[in-house]
């Protein structure tokens, strides 16, 4: 998905993992992805550069879609859609 396409996407719920280091952010995201329906799409926001790694990984090995990531100053906006 293209930048442009990412900041159009409805968000059901934004997980601010901003200050902290890995496994947070991955850890926040896990927690959260159940309290969105199937279907809709949780941001993360995180200022820890291994999450650019570590949520895509953990999207593809749960069955989740990974969308894409937004940098936002210092932190980026990652974008995953539950699937299951």
């Amino acid at each position: 998905m293209r930048n442009q396409d990412l900041t159009k996407l409805a968000i059901a719920r934004v997980v601010d993992a901003r200050g902290n280091s890995c496994p947070g952010p991955l850890l926040e995201a896990k927690k959260w992805i159940g309290r969105v329906k199937i279907g809709e799409v949780l941001e993360i926001k995180s200022s820890d550069p291994g999450t650019r790694k570590d949520i895509p990984a953990w999207a593809e090995k749960a069955g989740h879609d990974y969308f894409g990531v937004l940098e936002a100053g210092e932190h980026d906006r990652l974008f995953v859609a539950r699937r299951k």
